[in-house]
Parts: structure tokens; C-alpha cells; sequence
């Protein structure tokens, strides 16, 4: 697509997010594996948070609920039932810096977690309690990677209505080493339409979550302001390249 027909037709549109777009930075990376001295969680690592958390929530085998704020909200680990969802005390922010995944030790990207404060809306995704260990396993090795982890596992309590449900939710270790705060939105548009690494891109990890928030019927004032800001910063890099 010719560059000045594709700005105005994004200019159009609000100057959102599209897979035109977020393909002017796609290319293929390797994955360079964990950085040096990063410890990673073994089987038995993993196996002890699940059982730790699950007897926290005094689990007997019933249904578990994993409130779904980003990424599982369009790449779950496993198969859910959703239904729409707020999380009070809770929100979301571009805050654990990465140097794999989706960015390099060269470029490092960054990744959404949850932090205190204001109120969220996601979904809650509702695993069959025959199926709550199996499929939280897999959700534990790709939530959590490095140890200590960027985004442990803790209970919360949403709301669907006025009905109080306790949930699982990945948050941000707000002491962890990856851990990131006061960046501005323009800074943090700069890092997503920049980094890649082997799952993708940040500015792709956007577009998918906001779309997939639209579909829930969410429009968060903070993300489509940074989906705007990402568009625009590849427009003009891809200008800037000519």
C-alpha cells in the first residue's frame, strides 16, 4: 500500500492500530534465551507456586476463575469460558521491561501487567474443575519465567455485576528488577513500535489486546490514546526510512 494513502486512511480512522501497520516492524528473531544470570523456575518451582496458591484459595476441586486483563484475553493457554469482568483496585500498565519475548537485550520492549490503583475491566475465564490443574500448569510456565517471577500469582476478587468473584490474576512485582514506572505515554509508544523479539512485536501485543478489549466491549481512554501514539510513531518512522 502506497504510504501516503495508508496515512490518510488511518488518519480517517482515528490513526488506530492495524496489522498494515504493525507489519512494517514484523521481522523474525531468535530467541536468544534467558540473559546471563537470570534463574529460571524448575518443574518442581512451578509445582509448589500452584499448589501453594491453590491451597491459599482453599481449593477442593472446584471451578477456578483467572481474571484476563491483556494477552489472555486473545492467546489463552487453554480453552475458557469468558464473561466481562471488573477488577477494582487494579490497572493496567506498560511496566515489566523485556529483553526476550517481545524485545532484546538490544532493544528491550515492554509488557502490560496490573498495579494498584483505579479499577480494570477484563474477563474472567472460568476453568472446569476437572481441568484446573492441567490447565493452570500450562498458564504457569507462560506467565512465569524468570524467578523471582515479574508478575507473580495472587487472588483477587472481580466483580461480574454486583456478584463478588475471587479469581487469579497475574500482577506486577512492583520490587522486581524488570519492573518500570514513570514512563509517559510518548515514551512508551517509542519502545513499543521498536522492539521485537521472538514471539512478535510490542506493538502487536497492543493491537491484539485492544482489539480484543473492543470485542468485550471495553474501550480503555489510556490504551486507545497509545494505540494512537504507536500508529502514528510507525507511520513517521516508515516516512523517516523514505
Amino acid at each position: 500500500m502506497d504510504l501516503i494513502a495508508a496515512t490518510h486512511r488511518h488518519r480517517s480512522k482515528g490513526m488506530r492500530l492495524t496489522p498494515e501497520l504493525v507489519a512494517l516492524i514484523a521481522r523474525k528473531v531468535e530467541d536468544g534465551g534467558p540473559a546471563p544470570g537470570v534463574v529460571v523456575h524448575s518443574e518442581a518451582d512451578y509445582e509448589a507456586s500452584l499448589q501453594a496458591l491453590l491451597a491459599a484459595g482453599a481449593w477442593q476441586g472446584q471451578d477456578v476463575s483467572v481474571f484476563a486483563y491483556g494477552s489472555l484475553l486473545w492467546n489463552p493457554a487453554f480453552a475458557v469460558a469468558e464473561q466481562a469482568a471488573v477488577l477494582p483496585g487494579w490497572h493496567r500498565a506498560f511496566c515489566i521491561r523485556l529483553t526476550r519475548f517481545r524485545g532484546t537485550p538490544e532493544q528491550p520492549g515492554l509488557m502490560m501487567s496490573l498495579v494498584p490503583g483505579g479499577s480494570c475491566r477484563g474477563a474472567l475465564c472460568r476453568v472446569g474443575g476437572d481441568r484446573v490443574l492441567d490447565s493452570l500448569r500450562k498458564l504457569w510456565r507462560r506467565e512465569m519465567t524468570v524467578k523471582p517471577p515479574n508478575t507473580p500469582p495472587r487472588w483477587v476478587v472481580a466483580k461480574v455485576g454486583r456478584t463478588a468473584v475471587p479469581a487469579i490474576v497475574f500482577a506486577a512485582d512492583r520490587n522486581g528488577p524488570n519492573y518500570v514506572t514513570g514512563l509517559t505515554s510518548e515514551q512508551i509508544a517509542s519502545v513499543l513500535c521498536k522492539a521485537v523479539g521472538h514471539w512478535g512485536s510490542g506493538a502487536e501485543y497492543l493491537m491484539q489486546t485492544v482489539d480484543h478489549l473492543e470485542h468485550h466491549g471495553i474501550r480503555e481512554a489510556n490504551l486507545w490514546r497509545l494505540q494512537r501514539l504507536v500508529a502514528q510513531q510507525l507511520v513517521d518512522l516508515q516516512a523517516a526510512a523514505r
